[in-house]
């Protein structure tokens, strides 16, 4: 199984739809629920992206879907894939700029609304100091204010009107609706009142009056401020809105756009500059020091030291030589390298990054879909409110309605429509996740989806696979003993030939260790050839080697293989255990030769790291392979407790450690690196896959360090746990802003022109607050 299949839904096509329009919870409820009416599409939309992630089944066009956000009120287009497949390399391709992102050249929210807000801003200042101070009023300034304010309530509030329009077309509401009725309520009851009294503004002599009393007298009676104030503060709360969300996005954007741009491709001797995105498999690139790594690839010629900090968020470059895989926009920092590409376009690991962390950006977790479905019945609920406060009101007021209490009561329901608007309900979640998910990109931590947040929250324990976790996995041999009858290079070479087959890091290590034996360098190619080999995973391996059978591996290995040991070889082989060694039989024609001795390193951070997720109340414990004495030794030193590790553990074992660990209670993390911790990530409440690990295990993990360092496995979880805080407190205030402010505002409390200040505010900060997440890990 390759990454792309991994990394993609098995099922139909996926289509990425950026939608204009929407500005709220309600939106996204109704694009979401339009688009699930076809058969089999599934759909996640996201309002500060506006975009939308679909699963389309054949038979569906990608007509009928836009078509359908269409019915819903929303412009979509579909979004062309950033890459589209191998293009032909030749040797004269000129030189040119990287290609242009689609949709690049869409103006931005923000842009769009910005002439619209200076002309209410620059409108409605004349209309707020004539209607609320009578130093600067004449006669007849009524009119003269209805004028200035009827471009600031039509043009300049048209996104509200038109969004309202649209949504009435399909007998729904938004937040647009709320605010669309407010002032349009609060100018048509002014020129009415204007009209039925022509001469209502024509003796400005109001005095006396003092603070909201003596501003509401000295209109008049009129709210054409009202009206001109709550479009101008809703204008600048959008456009402020909309450009922190542009922010909120940024740390993904930089991040994709830090790849290479140009790349020099090396063919007949000649190297030619071309595009980085018209690289294609099998090409050879040439790498000088200072330039970016154009495409993943592995070293053919040439040593250098990569500095992989925008991939694995670790600040110390990597040595890298012949056969040393490299990832694309990394840089290299002293060396010429040659390199031959190996994926290019979408299947590089930056571009899987963006699209794993897009996707995440993209989903819901079950809080966010709780505040969906309010956001989905609170506004025809606030019409309602709105409604019954003025009904109430004019009840109230007794049979004997006048101006002042017709007038009250249209402020207090006026005010309860703008100050509901649940926009910051709708960018509490989303807003977050797009933050937190950027700033861990950033670091080198892939969040594969929302409910990963909620899953980091509840863990209590966390397994941590010894080799390559807390070790740096690079066993290394440490000493070899000979049985009567063999000599110690004798088994170390004969040992060396037969695991030179074999990728397990404890065979690489042995016949490393033999290859240099034989002389000058490491080669295991100047090694005996081995026939007949077989391995089996947990247990070692077997194979002829110049006509002798050699058996190598565990006790269990040997006694499978029908291979008797006497009591002193197996106080040997307890000794160099007790050591704290990995000890590996090896046994030449079914009599035992020897032992070879390996050692592995901790990671120079393993300790400060143990010490951190004990910190954020989790239990570590460590599993491996190893014997009890080596696995005793590694907790010991990272400050593990010897009752929480767990020795001897073959890979099947790793499952049923996990699912012992749950059936206890526990809520299990699990952290690994390697193909046989797949089962095991799966099988975790939260899995946690090693930046070295396996496409199978960044597939079964949930969260994905791309570094080496267990710390990094702890910022993750606190990275995760932040960002679920700060949604958390975004929803807090969101709701209780609209439970306080409706109550407030139905028994007239509140003026309409603070409520919208407030309304606009409410959104702002929530952004805001999200932002905070930028910051992380500085």
């Amino acid at each position: 199984m390759d990454k792309e299949q991994l990394l993609d839904q098995p099922q139909g096509r996926v289509l990425e739809l950026d939608i204009e329009g929407m500005t709220c919870a309600s939106c996204v409820s109704r694009v979401e629920r339009k688009l699930g009416k076809l058969d089999g599409v599934e759909a996640t939309v996201n309002l500060p992206l506006e975009s939308a992630h679909v699963t389309v089944p054949a038979g569906v066009t990608d007509e009928q879907i836009t078509a359908t956000v269409a019915a819903a009120g929303y412009k979509a287009t579909v979004r062309a894939p950033l890459y589209t497949g191998p293009v032909p390399a030749t040797a004269e391709i000129p030189a040119g700029g990287p290609a242009k992102h689609p949709g690049g050249s869409a103006r931005h929210p923000a842009s769009r609304l910005r002439s619209r807000l200076i002309l209410a801003a620059v409108l409605t200042v004349p209309v707020v100091l004539i209607s609320m101070f009578q130093a600067f009023q004449f006669p007849n300034w009524g009119w003269f204010v209805g004028a200035l304010a009827l471009p600031v309530v039509t043009w300049s509030a048209w996104p509200f009107h038109r969004a309202a329009a649209v949504n009435a077309r399909h007998l729904a509401s938004t937040m647009d609706t709320l605010v669309s009725i407010g002032v349009t309520a609060a100018y048509v009851f002014s020129a009415w009142q204007l009209l039925a009294d022509p001469l209502l503004t024509a003796h400005p002599d109001m005095t006396g009056m003092t603070g909201m009393e003596g501003m509401e007298s000295a209109s008049g009676g009129l709210y054409f401020e009202t009206a001109a104030v709550v479009t101008t503060f809703l204008l600048l709360g959008r456009h402020l809105e909309a450009n922190a969300k542009l922010k909120a996005g940024d740390a993904l954007k930089a991040l994709l756009n830090l790849g290479a741009k140009d790349a020099t491709i090396l063919r007949d001797g000649q190297e030619y500059k071309v595009p980085a995105d018209r690289l294609d498999v099998g090409d050879v690139i040439v790498v000088r020091p200072g330039e970016k790594i154009a495409t993943d690839g592995v070293v053919i010629d040439g040593s250098s030291a990569v500095d992989a900090s925008l991939v694995t968020g670790e600040s110390v470059p990597v040595e890298v030589g012949p056969d040393s895989p490299v990832t694309g926009a990394t840089i290299n920092t002293s060396g010429r390298l040659l390199v031959r590409a190996t994926r290019v376009g979408s299947g590089t690991t930056l571009a899987q990054i963006g699209r794993l962390v897009a996707q995440a950006q993209t989903g819901k977790a079950p809080i966010a879909r709780l505040a969906d479905r309010i956001s989905a019945v609170f506004v025809p609920v606030v019409l309602v409110i709105a409604v019954v406060t003025f009904a109430v009101w004019l009840v109230l007021a007794g049979p004997a309605i006048g101006d002042a209490e017709l007038r009250a009561a249209f402020t207090a329901a006026v005010a309860v429509l703008v100050i509901a608007c649940p926009c910051a309900l709708g960018l509490a979640t989303p807003v977050g996740l797009l933050t937190g998910t950027g700033r861990g990109a950033q670091l080198g931590i892939l969040i594969k989806g929302p409910q990963v947040l909620e899953d980091t929250r509840t863990v209590d324990t966390i397994l941590l696979d010894k080799t390559g976790t807390v070790t740096t996995g690079q066993l290394a041999v440490d000493g070899t003993q000979a049985f009567s009858g063999f000599t110690r290079a004798g088994v170390l070479r004969l040992a060396g030939a037969v695991e030179a087959a074999s990728e397990h890091p404890v065979a690489r290590a042995i016949a490393e260790a033999a290859g240099s034996a034989a002389g000058p360098g490491n080669d295991a190619g100047k090694l005996p050839a081995v026939v007949g080999f077989h391995s089996a995973p947990g247990g070692g391996v077997t194979g002829t080697v110049e006509g002798r059978l050699i058996t190598a591996g565990r006790t269990g290995w040997l006694r499978e293989n029908g291979i008797a040991v006497t009591a002193a070889q197996q106080d040997a082989l307890r000794a160099a255990e007790e050591s704290g060694a990995t000890a590996i039989w090896v046994a030449v024609d079914g009599a035992a030769a020897g032992i070879i001795s390996l050692r592995d390193t901790l990671k120079p951070g393993s300790a400060a790291a143990i010490a951190r997720l004990r910190g954020l109340g989790l239990r570590p414990i460590l599993l491996t392979g190893d014997n009890a004495a080596v696995a005793a030794q590694a907790a010991a030193a990272v400050g593990i407790s010897p009752e929480d590790v767990f020795a001897g553990v073959l890979p099947e074992g790793k499952v049923e450690a996990v699912r012992k660990l749950q059936a206890g209670g526990a809520t299990v993390a699990m952290a690994g690196d390697g193909v046989n911790d797949a089962a095991a990530l799966a099988q975790a409440d939260l899995g946690i896959a090693m930046g070295s690990g396996t496409d199978v295990a960044i597939e079964a993990a949930d969260l994905t360090v791309m570094g080496n360092d267990l710390g990094q496995v702890a910022q993750a979880i606190e990275l995760s746990r932040r960002t679920l805080g700060t949604i958390k407190t975004n929803l807090f205030w969101a709701f209780f802003y609209n439970a306080v402010g409706i109550p407030v505002a139905a028994l007239g409390l509140l003026n309409p022109m603070i409520a919208g200040a407030a309304m606009a505010a409410s959104s702002v900060l929530v952004v805001a607050n999200s932002l905070r997440l930028r910051s992380f890990g500085k």
